[in-house]
């Protein structure tokens, strides 16, 4: 059975930088605190600027790295939880941006961790036949539901996207994306919410960290073991970016002394679905990272849900 790996990346953010002096004026905050506590200098907030807009420009650079056209595309798959509109979905709004006919065409919506479902959903799709070429999008308007007069989560989020391009393998060709390891802890789902018609981010900080800082290291070991990579062969370890803290916490826990740990938190902020493919897409652009090797992918968020899988670097 052939499996399936990433051939290109590509990434989009707005053009708008929010410093974290720009939140100071607008809540009780400062930059030494909000560097301290969350490990963000900065992010980018759109303007006009849609959910699918951002996709489609992050899809974009990618199918164009890929030296593929939108003729050879089959499946698009966007993974995003801040959609305002719930029909037509973005993946075919994106689809239509870049005129890929009649592809396969769905949205995942699982918040933080949603890229990499979303890779393991493709990943699948390939093996099983159904697809041959796709595209994988994390995308997030984050700034729609922002209260921007809550100091605990305005300093947080914000805008962008990251898509992959996903292609078969041969048939004697090493699979490039690993098993994917997912699940969730559904009796902890309100730890980090965004519910109701007129919707605002809600999380119970401590909740999520206390959960991700111990919980989660050993479910991504689970997915380097599925792929028979030890962590001392990774390259690089590419985390959704919701905490700086988090994020050393759990590569501490990996001890994966000489990989690389995507940091893009300090510039990018938290954007959710979209962190783990913005961070790889600038990894893999700055030439960080060897072509072919091994990069750990682990997300987790709202749901309580995670997933991860390794794969070779584009």
């Amino acid at each position: 059975m052939a499996g399936s790996r990433i051939v290109a990346m590509g990434h989009y953010q707005p053009s708008r930088v929010v410093t974290n002096d720009d939140l100071a004026q607008l809540v009780d905050t400062n930059d030494e605190w909000i560097r301290d506590r969350v490990g963000i200098a900065t992010r980018r907030i759109a303007g006009d600027e849609t959910v699918a807009d951002m996709a489609a420009a992050a899809a974009g650079k990618a199918l164009a790295n890929s030296g593929l056209t939108a003729a050879d595309i089959d499946l698009v798959v966007v993974a995003t939880c801040t959609s305002v509109d719930r029909s037509p979905n973005v993946a075919c709004r994106v689809a239509a941006k870049l005129g890929i006919n009649a592809p396969g065409a769905f949205d995942v919506n699982t918040a933080c961790s949603g890229f990499a479902y979303a890779l393991g959903t493709v990943d699948h799709a390939v093996r099983a036949g159904a697809s041959r070429n796709a595209i994988v999008i994390g995308a997030e308007k984050l700034s729609d539901f922002t209260d921007w007069t809550d100091r605990s989560t305005c300093i947080i989020f914000g805008d962008g996207a990251g898509a992959a391009v996903v292609t078969a393998t041969a048939e004697d060709e090493p699979a490039g994306i690993g098993p994917v390891v997912w699940g969730s802890v559904p009796e902890k789902s309100d730890a980090v919410r965004i519910e109701g018609w007129r919707p605002y981010v809600a999380q119970e900080g401590q909740t999520v960290f206390r959960w991700a800082t111990t919980a989660l290291a050993p479910l991504a070991l689970q997915a380097c073991e599925k792929a028979g990579v030890t962590p001392a062969e990774l390259a690089a370890f590419v985390p959704h970016q919701a905490n700086a803290r988090i994020i050393d916490g759990i590569a501490k826990r990996l001890n994966i002394p000489d990989a690389i740990i995507a940091k893009d938190i300090v510039e990018s902020g938290n954007t959710s679905a979209a962190s783990i493919p913005l961070a790889l897409s600038k990894l893999v652009e700055r030439r960080e990272v060897p072509a072919g090797a091994p990069v750990l992918l682990f997300g987790f968020g709202g749901g309580l849900t995670y997933a991860g899988q390794v794969v070779r670097c584009p």
